[in-house]
């Protein structure tokens, strides 16, 4: 079994408590943890406890969990964001590939996060790449700005959101497709990035494609075709809203 170190950092002492409990019964592999509800301290315990992973709460009084993390300018540690709120940083987040977890924490989520650090590290991947842009996404005004992290097995690709012409699921992968002729297949689901698009002008087609609106030419034979010439089929009960939603786009 691996031996993992973790550190939660939480200015609240009853959600360091119900966390701790949570990884000593659902993550084994966790066989040191030290938490904190002291930002300070928490970054003399980062660079002295040198952790594997660090759960760390975005909302703190006396500093956040971003401007915590400011001042590791280069973690070489699995990050997972914990939050009782659903705000724009999380949108961040979730483009930056990073993981966070809603408050009050579930079990089974807490554990998905964990699987998914140990298969990046498994495969020698780190959340660097990750981290910067997230620290970009975080610091653009407009979600438009935000870049999409895409981690593949060929390595981590950032793209904007203009860029996606459209995504097709493929079982528990999505390929996507851009305007450079290029194509990636990323293990997310189409559904991870639906929740994350929709507001970017991206359209749920069909129950396997996501477009984007504003790389729609035109509509024929119930199907769309894209800027780049390819022709994406409309499901007959989206349809009405999909042609409703393109011409507000127009």
């Amino acid at each position: 079994m691996s031996s993992i170190k973790a550190l939660i950092i939480d200015d609240e002492a009853t959600a360091i408590e119900t966390l701790s409990l949570m990884c000593h019964h659902y993550i084994p592999e966790i066989t040191a943890l030290e938490t904190t509800t002291n930002p300070a301290e928490g970054i003399l315990l980062i660079r002295n406890f040198n952790p594997d992973i660090l759960f760390i709460d975005i909302q703190m009084p006396r500093m956040s969990g971003f401007d915590l993390l400011r001042q590791v300018p280069d973690p070489e540690f699995g990050i997972v964001f914990t939050t009782a709120h659903d705000e724009y940083a999380i949108d961040a987040i979730r483009f930056s590939a990073l993981d966070y977890l809603l408050k009050p924490i579930d079990a089974e989520e807490l554990r998905n996060a964990f699987d998914r650090y140990m298969l990046k590290k498994r495969n020698l991947q780190t959340d660097k790449s990750l981290y910067k842009n997230f620290m970009h996404n975080l610091q653009v005004k407009n979600t438009a700005d935000f870049k999409l992290a895409l981690p593949t097995l060929q390595g981590t690709f950032f793209y904007k959101p203009e860029q996606i012409i459209r995504l097709e699921g493929e079982g528990n992968y999505t390929r996507f497709s851009f305007t450079d002729g290029h194509s990636l297949l990323v293990a997310y689901t189409l559904k991870n990035y639906e929740v994350m698009l929709t507001a970017q002008g991206f359209l749920r087609v069909h129950k396997s494609h996501l477009v984007n609106a504003a790389h729609v030419k035109s509509y024929k034979d119930n199907a769309l075709i894209m800027a780049d010439q390819s022709t994406v089929e409309i499901s007959r009960r989206r349809k009405e809203d999909v042609l409703e939603a393109l011409k507000k786009n127009v």
